[in-house]
C-alpha cells in the first residue's frame, strides 16, 4: 500500500511540474469594429482577436462583441496589444497601446506588469482597460479619453504601471467599455 500512495504522489506531483507555467490574454472588443492585435517580442503577431473573418463578420451583423483569446506556455515578456482601426501603425502607433509582460516571479517583485501608453507616437483611438485575473483579480485599469490619468503620457509616469506577482496569471483586455 505505501508503495502504491508514493507512486500516486510522485505521479501527481510529476504532472503538476510538467504543466509548468502558462498564461492567456484575452481580448474583448465592443467596439463593433477593429482587430484586438497582440504582438510579442522582436515583432512577432501572437493574435488578433482569435477569431475568423467569416465569423466576425457573422458577431457584427448579430451585434456581438468580437472576442479571443491567446495563451502561451512560458512568461509571455514585453508584448503590446492594440485595437486595430486601420489608423495604427504595427508598433501601435496613432493608438492607445498596452504593454504587458506575464511572468511568475523569479524572484519578489519581478513579475507580471501590465500598463497603457500614450506616448508619441501613440494616441488615444479607443477606451481601453485591463484586468488581471486566475490571480490578483480587480487590479487593472482604464483609460477612456485622451487625458486620463492611467496611461503613460511621459516616460517617467511609473506609477501607471499596474503589477502582480500571482503565478499563472492571466489578462483580459477590453476596447471600448
Amino acid at each position: 500500500m505505501f508503495a502504491f500512495t508514493t507512486a500516486f504522489a510522485l505521479l501527481a506531483f510529476a504532472a503538476t511540474a510538467v504543466r509548468g507555467e502558462t498564461h492567456t490574454v484575452t481580448f474583448d472588443n465592443r467596439c463593433g469594429r477593429g482587430t484586438p492585435t497582440l504582438i510579442g517580442q522582436g515583432g512577432a503577431v501572437l493574435s488578433t482577436g482569435g477569431m475568423s473573418f467569416l465569423l466576425y463578420h457573422l458577431y457584427i451583423m448579430l451585434n456581438k462583441a468580437h472576442s479571443g483569446a491567446y495563451t502561451i506556455n512560458g512568461p509571455l515578456i514585453g508584448a503590446i496589444a492594440y485595437l486595430q482601426t486601420g489608423s495604427c501603425g504595427f508598433n501601435g502607433e496613432g493608438c492607445t497601446l498596452l504593454e504587458t509582460t506575464l511572468r511568475n516571479p523569479p524572484s519578489p517583485g519581478a513579475g507580471s506588469s501590465t500598463d497603457l501608453s500614450l506616448i508619441a507616437p501613440h494616441s488615444f483611438s479607443v477606451t481601453t482597460g485591463f484586468g488581471y485575473y486566475n490571480g490578483c483579480d480587480g487590479a487593472g485599469a482604464d483609460c477612456t479619453g485622451p487625458n486620463c490619468n492611467t496611461a503613460f503620457h511621459v516616460s517617467t509616469d511609473t506609477f501607471v504601471q499596474v503589477a502582480c506577482q500571482a503565478n499563472n496569471v492571466n489578462l483580459a483586455i477590453t476596447f471600448c467599455d
